[in-house]
């Protein structure tokens, strides 16, 4: 209930405080590349359901059927306008408004795609026990998956192999110890990693660092 409440509350306030930037980012959009201001795919909801996620659209319209579901970098459907957003994590700012209906939370395991959630067996299945969030320690220690991911001719197979398997260990460690004030530390830290893209939280050091592909 706590966690609802500020949820609730701080998604709120991040609307209203954002909003000039949000109608900026829209404006821009609309004027980069046709298509709706949004990104609304379908993703992994607690307790195995779905629903459809918010994002500011940085890609052409419609990528989601038209190529893999992970993108690197240099993937060629990214838009020069998305390429900025991306860049700044402007594109999950929309995900306030998620967070605002309900359907997310500040902190909880990144929301996948379902070809990845029905595929959760054992004590991986634990992880949609938790409603999914804008950031967590998966998040901080994968905090620039496009980069990457460039250069790889299957983004879908290299995030496969160099990201989900630690992502969903994880995603695990944060479902099984959660707690309202380590949600607020995972907050901290995810603001600093903004100001500092070298900073990485002695809460991972037991997690080797992810790379760029050389």
């Amino acid at each position: 209930m706590i966690k609802r409440l500020f949820d609730f509350t701080a998604a709120t306030i991040g609307l209203i405080v954002l909003s000039p930037l949000f109608l900026i980012l829209s404006l821009w959009i609309k004027r980069d590349s046709p298509g709706p201001v949004f990104y609304r795919g379908v993703r992994g909801a607690r307790g195995g359901g779905s629903f459809r996620i918010f994002k500011f659209r940085s890609m052409v319209q419609n990528a989601d059927t038209s190529g893999q579901a992970s993108s690197g970098s240099d993937d060629t459907r990214v838009t020069p306008s998305g390429r900025f957003i991306r860049s700044f994590k402007f594109d999950e700012f929309a995900q306030l408004i998620s967070v605002f209906l309900g359907d997310m939370s500040l902190v909880g395991p990144r929301p996948e795609v379902l070809k990845y959630t029905e595929k959760y067996s054992g004590e991986f299945r634990e992880i949609l026990n938790a409603r999914p969030g804008i950031t967590d320690w998966a998040s901080i220690w994968n905090n620039d998956e496009g980069a990457v991911l460039a250069g790889y001719p299957d983004a879908d197979l290299a995030y496969e192999q160099l990201i989900r398997p630690t992502k969903l260990h994880l995603q695990l460690r944060y479902v099984r110890a959660r707690t309202f004030w380590g949600d607020v530390k995972i907050l901290f830290a995810t603001a600093w990693l903004l100001v500092d893209r070298d900073y990485y939280p002695k809460e991972l050091h037991d997690t080797p660092r992810l790379t760029k592909r050389a």
